[in-house]
């Protein structure tokens, strides 16, 4: 989330047309280039943080008032396994998805009756971005259209009395 200014209007576009969502899922994330700590410039390491932490708060600053207002809803912020683990040469990523763990779990206690939060590891995809870390290997899990006919449904189950979980799809 690089312009603050363009997610604010994007909001309150979606706002307008469509009202309080009842599910928001704030997917923001960048992945570096395997590397160690060390050799990851600072300029990939604030722009993974600005993706990857700032657009989730910017997602739950935009959004929640609007669920809050209305009495229901639940905010799915996307962690990773590398929110609750690490890895060589990902450290950043790792770091910028412990802290969506983390905003999660403060936000689920600052979330009114009615409301819930909940951090996401979606488990393991073949995507564009697990192919940065893996190559090739990446190809032995499952695809995002395979994927989503698990996740659906289970992102459409969610409610109140999950607020405050650490949960994984599949």
């Amino acid at each position: 989330m690089a312009d603050e200014a363009s997610f604010a209007r994007f909001a309150e576009g979606a706002l307008e047309a469509l009202g309080a969502p009842d599910l928001l899922v704030n997917n923001a994330a960048l992945m570096n280039d395997p590397a160690p700590l060390w050799e990851v410039p600072a300029e990939a390491f604030a722009a993974l943080t600005a993706v990857n932490i700032n657009g989730v708060a910017a997602g739950v600053r935009h959004f929640a008032p609007a669920m809050i207002a209305r009495g229901s809803g639940v905010i799915v912020n996307l962690s990773s396994g590398w929110g609750r683990s690490a890895s060589p040469e990902v450290a950043p990523y790792c770091a910028t998805k412990w802290a969506v763990e983390g905003l999660t779990a403060a936000l689920a206690q600052e979330l009114p009756r009615g409301l819930a939060a909940v951090a996401l590891n979606p488990g393991v995809i073949d995507t564009d971005m697990l192919r940065r870390c893996w190559a090739d290997g990446a190809s032995a899990y499952e695809k995002p259209d395979a994927w989503a006919r698990t996740a659906v449904p289970f992102l459409e189950r969610l409610g109140a009395g999950d607020n405050g979980k650490a949960l994984t799809v599949g």
